[in-house]
């Protein structure tokens, strides 16, 4: 993938990185096509929030970068 990890200065809690969006081979449906994916990281101070928080809200922006109506409180 491509990734980075961001460094934390202080007085951050936490930074969010995004890479770029790349075509990559995806399964869908049992089929192999080529679909837009770029890696999500997050690096966070651990005497801030605990891991669950931090992986609830990383699951929270992929989710809504998949699709975006979830801010808009569509389903």
């Amino acid at each position: 993938m491509d990734g980075s990890a961001a460094i934390i200065n202080h007085p951050e809690a936490a930074i969010l990185g995004l890479g770029r969006i790349l075509r990559r081979p995806w399964v869908v449906g049992g089929d192999v096509v080529p679909r837009p994916v770029t890696e999500l990281t997050l690096a966070f101070d651990h005497r801030v929030c605990d891991g669950g928080a931090a992986g609830g809200f990383l699951k929270f922006v992929a989710d809504c970068v998949e699709r975006p109506q979830l801010l808009l409180g569509e389903l």
